[in-house]
């Protein structure tokens, strides 16, 4: 008897499917193929569209500058007086204690007062704030009313005094001839005497006479200090109008102060007047 098996034929592979090869998802979406898709897309919109794209990435790049880098800051008020003028522009560098470096006696600052100015943030529209925000950083419009601008008078461990018997004010008993006051101010019609707390400053307006600053406060809680953590920047130039485009330079008005704890200023508590 024929025993020979015959053994069933393999399943053949289907024939390969003529035309043009498909391709996987990853290649038809390669980095080639999207800057090419684009491109397209620019070319397509014509100038219109190449023109937003264009004032889109300037905004996105004044926006990134002014958040991290360089502020522009709208003066909203003459308590800067001589120094600074309603309506200049001045350009706050953010970047000034990021590396270590600290508030100086005489740096002109920004700082956000909530929590020593203001204990209470005033209530905004969010959709206003937002404009707000977006239109004051790169100053079209006042800053948040939150925000201020004065002069560092007294660092951390200073004691500040006004006045000696000739009208000067003292930083850690040493009087200090303030040139940069405004045309007629008295260093300070408020008499005060205070050891400005570790980590705090004690700021004060140029224009006395109209300057809301850390002697309206001392009752307060931080007794009209700010915390140095709240320092948004330095005022280091003003930027507009194109007259007043200058440095602000670095008074030397507290050149001979002693270091805090020398002198007079030793063993000395906080006993504000009023």
């Amino acid at each position: 008897m024929d025993t020979d098996v015959q053994l069933s034929e393999r399943d053949r592979s289907p024939e390969p499917v003529e035309g043009e090869e498909q391709g996987s998802r990853s290649s038809r979406f390669s980095p080639g193929s999207a800057a090419r898709a684009a491109g397209a897309w620019l070319r397509g919109g014509g100038a219109l569209r190449r023109a937003g794209l264009l004032l889109t990435a300037c905004l996105v790049f004044l926006l990134l500058l002014s958040n991290f880098v360089v502020q522009p800051f709208l003066i909203p008020s003459g308590s800067m007086e001589n120094t600074l003028r309603i309506g200049d522009r001045v350009l706050v560098n953010k970047l000034a204690y990021r590396f270590g470096d600290e508030p100086r006696r005489g740096d002109v600052v920004v700082f956000d007062g909530r929590g020593s100015f203001v204990q209470e943030a005033p209530a905004e529209n969010p959709v206003a704030a937002m404009i707000r925000k977006g239109a004051s950083s790169v100053g079209l419009m006042r800053p948040a009313q939150t925000d201020y601008v004065k002069r560092v008078v007294g660092v951390g461990g200073d004691r500040v005094t006004c006045c000696d018997a000739r009208g000067r004010l003292m930083v850690n008993g040493r009087p200090v001839s303030e040139d940069y006051l405004h045309p007629g101010d008295d260093p300070s019609e408020v008499p005060f005497d205070i050891v400005v707390p570790q980590g705090r400053l004690w700021v004060m307006g140029d224009h006395r006479g109209d300057s809301r600053d850390s002697r309206d406060h001392l009752g307060e809680p931080g007794g009209g200090t700010v915390p140095v953590g709240k320092v948004i920047g330095r005022a280091d130039w003003i930027g507009w109008p194109f007259g007043r485009m200058s440095s602000l330079g670095h008074p030397d008005a507290f050149d001979g102060v002693p270091p805090p704890g020398s002198g007079h200023s030793a063993g000395a508590g906080p006993r504000p007047h009023g």
